[in-house]
């Protein structure tokens, strides 16, 4: 993920780097009573499920139970909320996602928290790519021949998203802009929805990540023109990464998840959090449960994260300012 190690601005690293410092001595003994995974969706998401799955392995390291705590409500606002306002003692951790810690606050004027000033970043846990998926009557079989059809058809084409102003909508106007495309928008409500109607072909094509879409091009019901990743995944490495294969430098779009802490939490839990997360994250059990949804492992350093939070959030203001998105509150 190139665009992860780029620079943001230095006011932005400035923000960030505030927010792992050693503020604070941390305390003798940590931890010293359960911990809080504050998760801001339904049980059986992605989220919990990886929320669930990292603290049942954490509580046997940390020698403390861990108490998952499903505060699901207003696009993961609620627990975002939450989580900031809680003590920052170690003892409550948030399992964030891009749009918590990201895309929110491109889309929600009023956002209630910061992540860059409210949250001590600990790591990124994974990410997804997109596929560029297309229905199998759609005349196109690479990216390139994907936009020269759009091209030649301005205003004709439909590309669905699992919601406006969410990751996948998000993405694929990054690429209509990039690639400087007239098409319409149409948005439903969820991944599997928006998914159906490309297979019925009353949707021309969509970004879907791979656990959603990967049996139905292996059956021949769809077909994956590209990857929105920086090279091609284990799961279909015959999709080529858009940027080189539509001839569009820099683009990169992910679905990803990760752990924060209130801010001021001790530099020195930070770490022992970091160490304990990413010695989790590449046990062989959470490599394969990863492996089977398509996702890439994360690990990042607590700064390397908070920097890449900081990119995500200036690029997807960025795209939501071009394509001039509006998202009902």
């Amino acid at each position: 993920m190139k665009c992860c190690m780029q620079l943001a601005a230095a006011t932005g690293a400035m923000l960030i780097a505030s927010t792992v410092s050693a503020q604070n001595a941390a305390p003798v003994k940590y931890p010293v009573k359960p911990i809080r995974a504050i998760v801001g969706f339904v049980p059986g998401g992605a989220t919990d499920m990886m929320a669930r799955a990292l603290t049942q392995k954490l509580s046997d390291a940390l020698g403390q139970q861990m108490i998952v705590d499903n505060r699901p409500g207003g696009g993961g606002v609620i627990a975002a909320t939450m989580a900031k306002d809680s003590p920052p003692d170690g003892h409550t951790i948030f399992f964030g996602t891009i749009s918590t810690l990201s895309t929110n606050v491109a889309t929600n004027p009023k956002l209630p928290y910061d992540p860059l000033r409210d949250f001590a970043p600990i790591t990124m846990t994974a990410y997804n790519p997109y596929f560029l998926v297309v229905h199998p009557g759609v005349q196109a079989k690479t990216v390139k021949e994907f936009i020269a059809l759009a091209r030649a058809k301005p205003g004709q084409l439909n590309y669905a998203s699992s919601g406006t102003g969410g990751g996948a909508h998000l993405a694929l106007e990054l690429f209509r802009g990039m690639a400087k495309l007239d098409m319409v928008h149409i948005p439903y409500k969820g991944a599997g929805q928006s998914i159906t109607e490309v297979l019925g072909g009353q949707v021309q094509m969509t970004f879907s990540q791979p656990a959603v879409s990967l049996s139905h091009a292996k059956a021949g019901k769809l077909r994956i023109l590209g990857v929105t990743s920086t090279k091609p995944i284990s799961a279909w490495p015959d999709a080529p990464p858009i940027a080189q294969a539509g001839g569009l430098p820099g683009f990169e779009a992910t679905s990803w998840q990760g752990v924060v802490a209130p801010a001021k939490t001790p530099r020195a839990i930070v770490s022992r959090l970091h160490t304990e997360i990413v010695k989790a994250l590449n046990s062989p059990e959470m490599r394969a449960k990863l492996a089977a949804e398509s996702s890439e492992v994360g690990g990042m350093q607590p700064e390397q994260f908070g920097q890449f939070i900081a990119n995500e959030i200036a690029k997807w203001k960025r795209v939501v300012k071009d394509a001039n998105i509006k998202v009902e509150s």
